[in-house]
């Protein structure tokens, strides 16, 4: 049944805005969001208030005829739901009615105990903002919005046009009174199931008698002008943008929230409805691109996706924009033209961006760590890498180099040695004066575990750690790093190194519980027990694969991954006489190199492929050759030969293919040619398994026939809710880079998770790289690359130490020298909004703010008139436009 009186309380409010002319309904939100919290008899007295008029209680009471402790009673209670509001006046309350947006909706919101019993609220809330806006769109003047934006002030400072309305510092400096509350919107979203992984906690700051207001009805705790300070540079640190309400006049707000473009209504008129004007500040931002080098940082922190990557260097054919844009400001707006899905964030634009980016699985800003590296700026160049991975010195010893496959600089002369420049800098990271530790954002009480010590269970505690979450990785081995301590050797990767940047997580408050085996020691039931409130299952492929030969399990034939961790593990291992180690990949090479060193006298490498199509990166081929090891090419294993419980050799066949025509793995041999190879020890290595062991019993937890998890391919979520897997126990075997992206990606799930917000939104990091065969290449000097002193076969394999050096200080210099620049970002100088997030973002100077509009907003009693006015106009150039499209058309026809 419809509260008669409720509703007209609905409508009444909503004449503030509307002035009478749009009638509440029933079903419509500002009566839904009223209706859980307020009786008839409650709206009865509220009827008597009027909008930003306020009143005494002896005057409310006598308009209704009622006592004033009847009346206080109720007025108290609708206070404290966020329905109406009061100021104190010489110490006396004074109560009024205020607008449903921005006003009564965020105080109800604000009110948690009613949210929790009635979601409605914040559904109301959510729907109210998206169905106004919708109406507005096109027909508000720049800055007249409901909200507006205010930029960081240190993206105006020296501006002498700046105003005081633009300044935070004049709002904080107006007021003594300050309290910081929840973020209504992001709440709502939240509560919708749709909240999108910004912070929601105490980050919205209310000025005066708002705050006062706050803080009697306990919707906010009060807070000093330092502490609100603080809480505005960590929304500036988070990327958020500051917006007040704008319905007060120039320099009269009372509210400065932090605000996301994912989840905040203010900012959604700018991303889902293509309406800046509604909320942009009087600036725009500009890039130079001299200066840019597409680190993308300013870019994935732009809440108004007005910034993409895109490409800085000549072409063949010109990369053409179009001709004409529509806006708001002369075309009819609507749905048409909205961006439906504006969450799904663009980062890249359609003619592409730097190759090395978008290649590296983890999207590092390659080009940002180089132009940091060509000036000496060693640290910063750490601090950008370790966005993206916090194992940098680990990677500049194994990484694939898929970023100098893709480098355009090949077009010219050879790619950039990137990894060798990463790997300077990354050393820098090793000694203890000069490491890098970031800084954690908050401390937060929520415990998470981690299974498995690699590289994608490192990368997830790293993140994870720097969210301020209590984080605690179990390894079920004695040692920590998980293969890139047992499955390397150290002739590749020092264990120094790996200990090393383990270190950095250690400082950042990790925890790690070495020779526990989750499923068997402990299990996932205990650990929430315990308190664990999430898990990721970064177990990796330790496990050997066998051929299901005959003979495999002769004395002398062991898994090449079961041979690696027993020499890394520092088990007594010696081998006499002859090896051949079966497989053509990274791990094979490992495998060969270190038998070498045990004490094998031959070592001969046997693998289906050709030399061409081997798996193993042509740089360990060539070392494996200089050390003087055999690699037999397209030769499979037929059988393996012993006697009397012992290997003494392999029979191989002739591999007259490897793949068919599709491209997949169908090997096919000539039966009649065979071999046989005499040896005393035969290391199999082709391929790694995942031993699960006990760790998925009871749980709701599947796996694919091969043995890894089956989890979401966007946020790696599990059958389990509350467990996330990553790397090889999702991908299979691959290189630590990707374990490494998957690490940061299973930590953002999990901190959704943790906080209830939605998993896959504003998730996506779509790339695509600029057109290399529509590069004009002319004009550029030959450049040598920078190479590291070779290193002798025969001296290398004498030790388990890595001889490889490391660039010198000028081969960095020259080699960084060699980078073409490829990316810069591109602004939307339409769909800025001229907040100046991304000028605190960028360590290059490379973007700012300038004033392009004068609007100081106006009052509301102000607003009618103004846009009564701008929406005549706009109707006319509209039809002016039209009229020119017609004419267009017809003169088209008659030629």
């Amino acid at each position: 049944m419809v509260k008669q009186k409720v509703l007209q309380l609905a409508n009444k409010i909503a004449a503030g805005i509307t002035g009478g002319i749009v009638k509440v309904k029933p079903t419509d939100p500002e009566y839904r969001i009223l209706e859980p919290v307020t009786t008839d008899e409650m709206a009865e007295v509220a009827l008597h208030l009027e909008v930003r008029k306020p009143k005494s209680l002896k005057e409310i009471a006598a308009l209704c005829g009622k006592p004033e402790e009847y009346v206080e009673k109720i007025l108290d209670k609708m206070a404290v739901d966020g329905s109406i509001k009061f100021e104190l006046e010489n110490g006396a309350k004074k109560y009024f009615l205020e607008l449903f947006v921005p006003g009564v909706m965020e105080y109800m919101v604000a009110n948690k105990e009613n949210v929790e019993k009635y979601p409605v609220i914040a559904e109301c809330f959510e729907e109210y903002t998206r169905r106004l806006s919708g109406l507005m769109a096109g027909n508000l003047p720049v800055g007249m919005g409901v909200m507006r934006v205010i930029p960081i002030e240190s993206a105006i400072e020296g501006d002498t046009r700046k105003a005081s309305y633009e300044e935070i510092a004049y709002l904080l400096n107006t007021h003594e009174i300050f309290s910081v509350a929840d973020c209504a919107c992001r709440t709502s979203m939240r509560v919708k199931g749709e909240g999108c992984g910004h912070t929601v906690e105490e980050m919205c700051i209310q000025l005066g008698p708002a705050a006062d207001y706050y803080i009697r009805t306990g919707r906010g705790r009060s807070i000093t002008r330092e502490e609100a300070i603080a809480i505005c540079k960590k929304a500036e640190k988070e990327g958020l943008v500051h917006q007040i309400p704008n319905l007060s006049g120039p320099g009269k707000a009372l509210a400065i929230c932090n605000c996301c473009g994912c989840s905040c209504f203010g900012l959604r008129n700018t991303t889902l409805f293509r309406n800046p004007d509604f909320s942009r500040s009087n600036y725009i931002a500009q890039v130079d691109t001299d200066k840019c080098v597409a680190c993308g940082e300013c870019v994935e922190n732009c809440q108004a996706n007005a910034l993409t990557l895109g490409q800085n260097l000549c072409t063949k054919k010109p990369v053409v924009a179009p001709k004409e844009v529509d806006t708001p400001y002369d075309t009819k707006w609507g749905k048409e033209k909205w961006n439906i899905n504006y969450r799904h964030r663009k980062v890249v634009a359609e003619s592409g961006t730097s190759p090395c980016k978008t290649e590296c699985p983890a999207h590092i800003a390659i080009q940002g760590y180089i132009k940091m590296a060509s000036q000496g700026r060693y640290r910063d160049a750490l601090e950008l890498i370790k966005k993206e991975n916090p194992l940098p010195a680990i990677c500049g010893r194994i990484c694939p180099r898929k970023c100098e496959s893709a480098c355009t600089r090949a077009g010219v002369d050879e790619p950039l040695a990137v990894d060798e420049i990463k790997k300077f800098v990354a050393d820098q990271d090793l000694k203890a004066e000069h490491r890098f530790v970031p800084e954690k954002k908050v401390q937060r009480q929520e415990k998470i575990a981690v299974v498995g010590a690699g590289p994608a269970g490192l990368s997830c505690a790293y993140f994870l750690a720097v969210e301020g979450y209590q984080v605690t990785v179990f390894e079920k081995q004695k040692v920590l790093g998980g293969m890139l301590t047992l499955g390397i050797p150290s002739f590749r990767l020092g264990k120094e190194i790996v200990n090393s940047e383990i270190e950095v997580l250690k400082e950042l408050g990790v925890e790690f519980k070495t020779g526990i085996e989750v499923g068997k020691d402990v299990t996932l039931n205990g650990l929430r027990n315990f308190g664990y409130k999430a898990f990721y299952m970064a177990i990796g492929a330790q496990g050997g694969r066998k051929l299901g030969l005959e003979g495999e399990e002769a004395e002398g034939v062991i898994t090449g991954v079961d041979f690696l961790r027993k020499v890394n593990l520092g088990e007594e291992l010696k081998m006499e006489g002859s090896a051949i180690v079966i497989g053509g990949g990274n791990v094979a090479i490992d495998v060969a190199r270190t038998a070498e060193r045990v004490g094998a006298s031959k070592i001969d490498m046997y693998c289906l492929e050709s030399r061409k199509e081997m798996p193993a990166l042509e740089e360990e081929i060539e070392e494996a050759l200089s050390e003087g090891i055999d690699i037999n090419n397209s030769w499979g294993p037929k059988a393996i030969l012993h006697e009397n419980g012992k290997v003494i050799g392999v029979e191989f066949k002739k591999c007259i293919s490897v793949f068919d025509e599709n491209g997949r793995f169908n090997p096919k041999f000539n039966e009649e040619e065979t071999k046989i190879v005499k040896a005393n020890h035969v290391l199999i290595s082709v391929g790694q398994g995942i031993d699960w062991g006990e760790l998925l019993k009871d749980s709701k937890i599947e796996l694919y026939p091969n043995k890894t998890v089956k989890s979401d391919p966007l946020t790696f979520q599990t059958g389990e809710k509350d467990v996330f897997a990553g790397g090889d126990a999702v991908t299979g075997p691959k290189f630590a880079i990707d374990a490494i992206a998957l690490g940061k990606q299973g930590s953002i799930s999990i901190h959704r998770y943790v906080h209830g917000d939605n998993l896959s939104i504003s998730r996506e990091r779509e790339y695509n790289a600029l057109d290399k065969e529509n590069l004009n290449m002319d004009g550029y000097d030959r450049l040598p690359r920078q190479r590291a002193l070779h290193i002798d076969g025969s001296k290398s394999k004498e030790t388990f130490k890595d001889l490889r050096e490391t660039f010198t200080e000028e081969q960095i210099k020259k080699e960084t020298e060699r980078c073409l620049g490829c990316g810069a970002v591109v602004v939307d100088q339409y769909q800025c909004v001229g907040c100046g997030v991304c000028t605190t973002k960028c360590k290059f100077d490379a973007i700012s703010l300038t004033r392009k509009y004068d609007s100081a907003g106006a009052e509301l009693n102000e607003m009618k008139p103004i846009v009564i006015k701008h929406a005549i106009k706009r109707q006319g150039r509209i039809a002016v436009k039209n009229a020119k499209k017609s004419l267009g058309l017809i003169f088209s026809k008659k030629e």
